[in-house]
């Protein structure tokens, strides 16, 4: 073929890439995974239950051992997803005691390698995870980002009242927290409702009372001298938290000025609202956010208030009444 033609070819061949490259880029340039579990679009994780924690690097065998995955939270029987594209290999038996349970599939993400092209690509992640807990339609051959992996296996008869979920675990061991995560723009704050503030409570359900005091704003403190100048939105210790809008973020801020195991927390201001979250350790004190991203997770409430129903303080930087915004009603 002539040196002319040659250079023609790869030009057009170039040209036509690019042109689908934009239109439909590698699915492993996606910054995060997709949604694992229907049910569960944020990729919501675990809180605490009387088995454990969901969280990666929660204790294991008595604190013997971490947990070296990430417990997406998901019902018995729905349908799973692949978070990236790639190759299947199994089966993975994470048991090997043939319960239940005892099944889940390992994909290999393939970076550049699929893709034939002239044209300089920029590297891209090689990701490898197993997921476990879940019966895969296949072992074997490649699946795309999305496209249906499975069905979530029946937690619930192996560990009863357990929240049910699959194990994500790396080949390597890292912590895929922060791959999880959705990418989730700045959202208009006109709908005045805040987004879910704790994984385990989509409807914002305010703390009722117990032996400590009342959760709702107004309530009696300090034997009726005082009142409550927030609201308490129950929350699972270890649970994760997402913030209620889009905002800035700043702290740390402390409630308790005494170092206990919950004085910690984190303020939000964007453009209509500003709020304090307390009782929460957050990813980070600075930077944006955008509404419905992990903020944090929530702090070991029980060791510092041992029977009190856990919840996040959550407070308006002009001390007015948040109830409105954080009522979403259910199913919403």
């Amino acid at each position: 073929m002539p040196a002319l033609s040659l250079v023609t070819l790869v030009s057009l061949v170039s040209t036509v890439f690019t042109k689908q490259l934009e239109a439909h880029p590698p699915q492993q340039q996606h910054r995060h995974w997709a949604q694992i579990c229907s049910g569960n679009p944020t990729n919501r994780i675990r809180g605490c239950d009387r088995y454990g924690c969901g969280n990666f690097g929660a204790d294991r065998h008595s604190g013997k051992e971490k947990h070296a995955g990430v417990d997406v939270i998901c019902s018995d029987g729905a349908t799973v997803y692949a978070p990236f594209s790639g190759q299947l290999s199994g089966p993975i038996r994470f048991f090997h005691n043939g319960n239940a349970i005892d099944d889940g599939v390992q994909i290999r993400g393939e970076g550049n390698s699929c893709f034939l092209t002239p044209l300089p690509l920029p590297s891209l992640p090689d990701y490898c995870v197993k997921l476990v807990c879940i019966h895969p339609i296949r072992y074997h051959g490649r699946i795309n980002r999305g496209q249906r992996l499975g069905k979530m296996l029946p937690m619930q008869k192996v560990y009863p009242g357990i929240i049910s979920h699959i194990h994500v675990e790396n080949c390597d061991h890292s912590d895929p927290t922060h791959l999880l995560t959705p990418d989730v723009p700045p959202l208009p704050q006109q709908d005045g409702r805040w987004a879910a503030v704790c994984a385990g409570n989509p409807t914002n359900e305010i703390r009722g009372c117990d032996k400590y005091g009342c959760g709702y704003y107004g309530a009696p403190r300090r034997s009726g001298k005082g009142k409550h100048r927030a609201v308490d939105v129950i929350c699972a210790d270890g649970a994760t938290v997402y913030a209620p809008f889009s905002g800035q973020l700043s702290g740390p801020i402390k409630f308790f000025h005494n170092g206990n195991a919950i004085d910690d927390g984190v303020q939000i201001r964007g453009p209509e609202f500003c709020v304090k979250l307390l009782c929460i350790h957050p990813i980070r004190y600075s930077g944006a956010i955008s509404k419905g991203q992990v903020l944090g997770k929530m702090l070991p409430m029980q060791r510092v208030f041992p029977g009190i129903t856990s919840h996040i303080h959550i407070e308006n930087c002009d001390h007015s009444d948040p109830t409105s915004n954080l009522e979403r009603g259910k199913g919403q």
